[in-house]
């Protein structure tokens, strides 16, 4: 691991418990992101009432992005009450292309959303500054909301191979769902 590595793993532990402690008691203001693969749009506080999980996922091309979703989206049924809301940085042409890649029976078989320059990831706190294909992008992220829109979990990966596996995240959920 290199030093540059370890400095950024510090950093992201020393950031992240006051972040996380002080929105647990609040939620998130409200926000609206619109789907670059159909006409809707995900607005937060429409969707209060159930567990959201907001998946940050890289700008560019990248296949774990692809893996992370399939994953996810073929195991969200045994999931009830969570919804999983995939959210790129990346034109409407760059998602529609990366969601036909996704799912090339049924290229759009759920919206992505569309963060605009990374505007909601910069405002929730997740890191940038990620060198990935030529470009600098933020780390992927999941974000767990309860159904009062507060956050109470986040996974930032280290890089674009580092994603919380589907299981860990159902552990999580259930745990949160049992102190409830």
């Amino acid at each position: 691991m290199t030093l540059s590595k370890i400095v950024l793993i510090i950093t992201l532990c020393a950031l992240f418990p006051s972040a996380f402690a002080s929105a647990q008691n609040n939620p998130l203001p409200d926000f609206t992101l619109p789907s670059a693969t159909d006409t809707s749009h995900f607005t937060l506080s429409r969707e209060r009432g159930s567990y959201i999980a907001l998946h940050f996922l890289l700008k560019t091309e990248c296949p774990y992005c692809i893996r992370h979703a399939r994953e996810y989206i073929k195991k969200a049924p045994t999931l009830p009450g969570v919804q999983q809301i995939f959210i790129k940085p990346d034109t409407e042409e760059e998602i529609r292309a990366w969601a036909v890649k996704l799912s090339p029976d049924d290229p759009f078989p759920f919206p992505v959303y569309q963060d605009k320059d990374a505007a909601l990831a910069e405002r929730l706190g997740i890191p940038g500054g990620y060198h990935f294909h030529g470009q600098v992008v933020r780390y992927p992220a999941l974000i767990l909301l309860d159904p009062k829109g507060r956050e109470v979990f986040r996974y930032v990966g280290t890089g674009n191979a580092d994603r919380l596996p589907f299981e860990k995240f159902a552990e999580k959920v259930r745990e949160l769902q049992r102190t409830k």
